[in-house]
Formats: C-alpha cells, structure tokens, sequence
C-alpha cells in the first residue's frame, strides 16, 4: 500500500529517502527519519508509526508516529485553552503574526514546494505554487484584518439603534485531502486566524510529512511572538480522528475538503449536533467548446485542465463537450498534445517533467477499472487507457470518446487523468449537459460571442460555483471565494466573503432613549 504501518520500534537499517543528500531538503524542514504527528504546544504522539511512501517510486521517505484519540482529547483543550489569549488580540496584530507566517513560508517556499512533489505526486512548479497559495492568502488576511467590520442599521424605533457584528467563533477544525497537502489548510487557517479563531487540523493520513513540516514553519512565528503554539494545533491520524473531530461540540465549524461519499457522511454528524459544515467535494467539471471559439487557446487550455496534477484536481476537467462543427478540429489538436505530454513523463522533482504519477495504489486500481468500464459501455479510448510499467504509480493520459453523455461512467468522478469528449449540437444543449451532472464545482465556456457568454453566466447557464470563461476549469485564485453547488458541498473558502463562515452574527440592538417602543408599532400597556 501507499502508506506502511510499521512497528514502534524502527530497525536503524531502514533506508529512508531522508538519508539520501539528494533530498536534502527534507531535513532543512526539520524532518528527520521517525516524526512526531502531534503538536498543540508541544510535539507528542502515542498512536501508531506509519511510513510516508513516494508515489514516483515506491520509496519510503520517512515515517510519522500519529495521534491517538488521548493526543487528540489533550490537543482540542490546549486548543480552547489558546483561544482565550488568542482572541484577546486585536484583529489587525493577528494579521501581523499571519503575516510573519506568510514571510515564514516564503523563506521555505521552495523546500516545501518539493516536499509537496516528493509526497503528494505533483510536478514540482505545481507544488511550489500551491505553497505560493498559501502565501497568497496570508497576504489577502493581513488586509483582511483590518477591514471586516459589522453594519449599522436605522432602526424603525425613535432613541433605538440597530447593530451587526462578527465575532470568533473558538475553535476551527479542518482535514484536508491528500492533492492539495498544504493549500487547502492555509485557505483555512489564515483567515481563521485574523478572524480570531484557533485551528485544529487534521492533514490526509497519506502526505503527514507536508503536515508536520508546515506546522513547524508556523508553530516557530507564534512561539517567537509569545502566542501559544496551540492556536495553530495539528493531530495526524486516521479515521478515528476524523470521526471524533465530526461529533465533537467544541469545534463549532469543521472544514472538509474531500470526497463526496466521505463529505456527505461528515456534514451529517456536524449538523446532527448543529454545528456548522464547510464542505469541499467532488467535481466532474466540464469545458464547453462553442462553434466560434479560439482553438488554439482551446487545445492549450485543455491539456493543462485535464493533465495538470496528472488529473488530481477537484477541478481537473472530466468531460469536454464541443459544438458537432468544431469537434474533429480539436480532438487530432488534442491527441497530439497529450502525445508531447507523455514525453515528458517522470520524477516530479525534475524540472523537465511535466506529468507526474497518481498518488496511490488505489488510485491506479481505480483509473484501470474506469478505462475497462468506459470501454464496456461502448467507449473508444481515442489516446491512452494503460498503467506504465515502471516504479511508482504512473499512467497515461487518457481521452475517451464515444459515450453517451449521460452514460453512468461519464457522470461518475473519477480522480484519474480521464477526459471525455462529447460531441453536442448546440451551446443549449451544451450547458445543458454541463448541469445534469451531481457536482456543481467549476466549468468554463470557450466562446467569443457575447450572446453565448451571458447565457453561460445568466440564470439559465452554468449551475457551478466556479464560472469561467475562456479559461480551463483549474487554476483559480485566492481573491475569489472557492467552491461549489449540490454535491460538490455549498462551502466557500478562500476570498471574497469567506471569512463570515468563520465567525457568529449578532444583532444588537441599543436602546439609548427614555421610552420603551415595540417594533412594528405594537402597543401593549
């Protein structure tokens, strides 16, 4: 499997990537060859020792012992104990500690960015981008700490007035997936933190390395700066853990970035104890090709929202539906393209690489069973379909054509490097197809008619949270709140109004006359 149980008690033979100068970075981090996978003050862990595995070659990087569920109760009191000091803090000198986080992983940047490629699978510019997210968003909190504010509202009532404000909710918990290790938790984390909130995170079991690497970089600016390491608190672990964060009370928000089966499970157990979910799902996004769009920016665009993180995005592009006219235009554009993508295969880490491995065995049994269902449910595999015979987790890109676009396979996410392509009437029924779908996470329109754009963006067009126009489906930016519709979640993260999942409303009202007047003029004396 991906990720090795092993005995407490570690053999000091064992050879680990860690040993190697080549990857020399790893201890730059502060890893060494067995790691704690607890931190709420202190590093600490009692659960079991799990090893870390490259997907690029099978090799073990290095191992994490993680929490048990004690670890767990000892971290959210630590935690809620944080908090208290925490949020004593005005808003805008927490934006200073999360802006010395941000300059903390600058100084890290590419280190970290090569842990990402090294553990999670992707090519090292994506990995070195998704840690540039979370300095992004670091940044975007710093400003954000001096502007969220409440609202002052005229009240009906002589001598009354009518108030809005936002406070902290206490304790934030987040799991992240395995595909964006680090990113997901800075969405979180940073404008938790400016909004008064200690985190609690879980990291995905399979990249536990990212996990406590990240969290010494930040653990490191708060206990420089006299802030209990707590506020920003960590537990490795299992579904134990992710099961116990779910139902516990004290956590009044819960982040999930995951599955959509998983996802609907956790958002269950929150609400049934009225807590708040922020979900994060599944995706199976769709590129709409119309009659007059540019192929050339088409046929680029394609390549990268198909094959980018070797199909590992929520917003990786799974169906590519182009208008009948252009269709036998685009399709020999694409297969070329993915022909020169395949040349460009291997180590993450290497510069020359473009496409790197899935992430697990898992995950390679799952791209072997969809090609093999695609095909008999009268698929052609147009480029594609094979898992490579080398070290690690490798596959080729693969376009599927010749499905029904209502065809059980072709509604089905599957996180591998599947695209298939439809071939549609019109830009109606185009749109249309887009939406049948369950998820409702991102979509793009390639058009230069202004007519096909505004039905796109309009009441009738895309039902995703994520509207693009004459861009791929993946790549989005911290400015703009992320996330979908129907079962991709409804959660929002990262810009725009994000923040308010993050703290309470309270409407206040302030009587500052000598009467006593009712609302709606209500007499009762």
């Amino acid at each position: 499997m991906y990720l090795r149980v092993v005995s407490r008690r570690m053999s000091s033979q064992a050879k680990y990537l860690i040993d190697d100068p080549k990857y020399g970075f790893l201890k730059e981090l502060g890893l060494d060859k067995v790691n704690l996978g607890v931190y709420n003050g202190r590093w600490k862990a009692n659960g079991k020792v799990v090893e870390s595995v490259c997907p690029a070659n099978g090799q073990v990087i290095a191992a994490v012992q993680e929490g048990n569920l004690t670890d767990y109760e000892d971290t959210v009191k630590a935690c809620q104990g944080s908090w208290q000091q925490w949020v004593e803090l005005p808003a805008p000198k927490r934006g200073e500690i999360v802006r010395q986080i941000g300059d903390a992983l600058r100084e890290k940047l590419v280190p970290l960015g090569k842990l990402v490629s090294l553990e999670m699978g992707k090519i090292l510019p994506e990995g070195i981008g998704e840690v540039q997210e979370y300095v992004d968003i670091c940044d975007y909190a710093v400003g954000l700490s001096r502007m969220f504010s409440g609202s002052i509202i005229p009240s009906e009532r002589p001598g009354h007035v009518l108030l809005e404000q936002w406070n902290p909710l206490g304790v934030v918990g987040v799991i992240s997936a395995f595909n964006f290790p680090i990113a997901v938790y800075g969405w979180n984390s940073a404008i938790a933190m400016v909004c008064g909130d200690t985190v609690l995170w879980k990291g995905a079991p399979t990249t536990p390395l990212v996990s406590v690497a990240t969290t010494k970089v930040v653990s490191e600016v708060l206990e420089k700066n006299h802030i209990p390491g707590a506020v920003c608190s960590l537990v490795c672990g299992g579904s134990d853990i992710g099961e116990a964060m779910a139902t516990d009370t004290r956590l009044p928000l819960l982040s999930f970035t995951g599955s959509t089966a998983v996802g609907q499970k956790v958002g269950v157990k929150v609400q049934e104890r009225f807590g708040k979910p922020l979900l994060e799902l599944g995706g199976n996004n769709a590129i709409i090709v119309a009659e007059d769009a540019n192929l050339d920016m088409v046929a680029q665009s394609v390549v990268f929202a198909c094959c980018g993180t070797a199909g590992q995005r929520c917003t990786t592009t799974r169906r590519l539906i182009m208008h009948h006219k252009v269709y036998d235009a685009i399709l020999p554009r694409l297969i070329k393209a993915y022909e020169k993508v395949l040349t460009r295969i291997g180590d993450p880490l290497d510069e020359n690489t473009l496409y790197g491995p899935l992430h697990s065995e898992d995950s390679v049994k799952r791209y072997r069973e969809t090609v093999d269902n695609a095909v008999k449910a009268g698929g052609k595999v147009e480029f594609g379909g094979k898992v490579l015979d080398r070290p690690g987790y490798f596959v080729e890109p693969t376009i599927i054509s010749g499905l029904p676009h209502d065809a059980d396979v072709v509604h089905t996410e599957t996180f591998a490097p599947i695209v298939y392509v439809l071939r549609a009437s019109s830009v109606e029924e185009a749109i249309a197809w887009n939406n049948e779908v369950k998820q409702g996470l991102s979509s793009s329109i390639f058009t230069q008619d202004i007519g096909n754009l505004f039905k796109w963006i309009g009441p009738k067009g895309s039902d995703c949270g994520i509207v693009n126009v004459n861009i791929p489906t993946s790549g989005a930016e911290i400015g703009g709140a992320f996330g979908g519709e129907k079962h991709t979640g409804g959660g929002r993260e990262s810009g725009s109004d994000s923040w308010k999942q993050y703290m309470r409303r309270s409407t206040i009202t302030i009587n500052h006359g000598k009467t006593l007047p009712l609302a709606q003029g209500i007499k009762f004396e």
